[in-house]
């Protein structure tokens, strides 16, 4: 197998040339905004990467460097995987968007892949994403029945339309289960900080929570819950060995059968721009077992909102919902456009706070 770590540090990167190579595999690039072991978003994109190895063995060559930060690090070293002959590049953060679109107009032969973005101005750039908030949708059932504070703690990073619509996601089927709930949000402005969202665990805690979320990406959360007694569901990876008696389940990042399809069509030379957002049914948003705590009822209902959503028989933001002045945004059996979800600013009627700008 031939693989190559670029460098652990975008911050070295800027000299770094790939030898040429007489039989030249099909090389895919990789940069992530946070380390690969941090057992969250970045952790399952690198994993996915290595099932893209495993599967076409000497056939493809694949690299990545961790820690990148969005703006001149992230140019540069896509530039440097471009001039060094990849193939195909998966920029692997929201932000890195017009980093992507930058270096792809330099390069229109080389394929670029960005997950969760919106911005698609150069004609090599493709897009990917997963529903999560359909999986935000059956933790926030569970937390709304097994509450005993009725207070639930969700830790954000950053108020990006997919973070909101997740809380807002979670909010809305934790209240449907339980009118008394209420959701206090904690904003860390991090995707990766670990004490900072040991903190945020702690103070939400504090203010009542029996039961945390999170969309940031260390284990430091649930391993906060286990040490204070109270649950919590993970992010992006089964962290179930972190908190085996507190972690209820988590959503599960699935990228392995995207990355593999797309590396297939460049290696065919099938491949083309394209937008997708898939969800629980194409596979790409999966859970982690089910932890025996959550009662048995509550986990049929559960497997059965899983099942509805998956069959496309139950849309998650299906109305009526109104925004959170009051005001109307999905009348009677109405489901949310993509376009409402994918440019989410607002908090649903019900939540307490407000969004950061």
């Amino acid at each position: 197998m031939k693989r190559r770590h670029l460098l652990a540090s975008a911050a070295v990167v800027a000299g770094l040339a790939f030898p040429a190579m007489a039989d030249d595999p099909t090389k895919a690039g990789f940069i992530y905004i946070g380390p690969v072991g941090d057992h969250g978003w970045t952790f399952t994109h690198d994993q996915a990467r290595e099932a893209l190895e495993e599967h076409f063995g000497d056939a493809v060559e694949t690299s990545y460097v961790e820690n990148v930060n969005y703006g001149p690090d992230a140019e540069r070293i896509m530039t440097q995987m471009a001039l060094s002959g990849t193939d195909i590049i998966f920029a692997t953060s929201f932000g890195y968007g017009p980093d992507v679109n930058n270096v792809a107009a330099r390069f229109p032969d080389v394929a670029f892949e960005h997950a969760t973005g919106y911005i698609q101005e150069a004609d090599n750039v493709s897009l990917y994403n997963a529903r999560f908030y359909e999986g935000r949708a059956v933790i926030g059932h569970i937390a709304g029945k097994m509450t005993e504070t009725n207070t639930i703690g969700y830790i954000a990073s950053f108020p990006i339309p997919e973070v909101i619509m997740g809380i807002n996601s979670a909010y809305l089927h934790a209240k449907a289960v339980n009118p008394d709930v209420e959701f206090r949000v904690v904003w860390v402005y991090s995707w990766y900080d670990p004490a900072q969202e040991a903190a945020a665990a702690e103070a939400l805690i504090e203010q009542g929570a029996d039961i945390l979320m999170q969309h940031t990406d260390s284990t430091a959360p649930v391993t906060v819950a286990q040490d204070q007694g109270i649950f919590a569901f993970g992010q992006a990876s089964d962290m179930t060995a972190f908190a085996p008696e507190s972690h209820l389940t988590a959503i599960l990042d699935v990228w392995d059968p995207y990355y593999i399809d797309r590396v297939q069509a460049v290696m065919d030379g099938t491949w083309e721009a394209g937008d997708i957002w898939h969800g629980i049914v194409d596979g790409m948003v999966g859970f982690a077992p089910m932890n025996d705590a959550i009662p048995e009822d509550i986990r049929a209902e559960a497997e059965e909102m899983i099942a509805a959503i998956s069959a496309g028989e139950y849309h998650p933001f299906t109305g009526p919902i109104n925004r959170q002045d009051g005001s109307a945004w999905l009348a009677e059996g109405e489901t949310a456009p993509d376009g409402d979800l994918l440019t989410m600013d607002f908090y649903v009627e019900g939540m307490t706070g407000e969004v950061p700008n």
